[in-house]
């Protein structure tokens, strides 16, 4: 496993009793709601999907940074480390803007 089992039960638990789907994508595991993308660990900690509209709030939370697997910045994907997530209060932000992000998108 290329990721935090501890990491992936806090999300898991944050995420309960919601329709979930585990995918393993990119190197991690990735929690799918309606068909997209809302957040997923990694290595080294966890991306959120925020959407272009709570991008820039979110890089404002300490710790978050923009999301550059690719080498430059994904728009609406933030990246984070253990220790962020491990903070209820940056985590249950950042969990919130996916949500309502995904909220947005039509199901797939």
């Amino acid at each position: 496993m290329g990721y935090d089992a501890g990491l992936t039960q806090i999300l898991r638990d944050a995420l309960q009793g919601q329709s979930i789907e585990e995918k393993k994508m990119m190197g991690g595991l990735t929690f799918m709601k309606n068909g997209h993308m809302l957040c997923g660990v990694h290595k080294n900690g966890a991306i959120f999907r925020v959407g272009k509209p709570n991008y820039d709030r979110a890089l404002a939370i300490p710790g978050v940074q923009p999301m550059t697997f690719t080498g430059r910045a994904m728009s609406g994907f933030v990246d984070v480390s253990d220790e962020v997530c491990a903070d209820d209060a940056r985590r249950g932000q950042l969990l919130t803007m996916a949500q309502d992000f995904n909220a947005t998108l039509p199901t797939k």
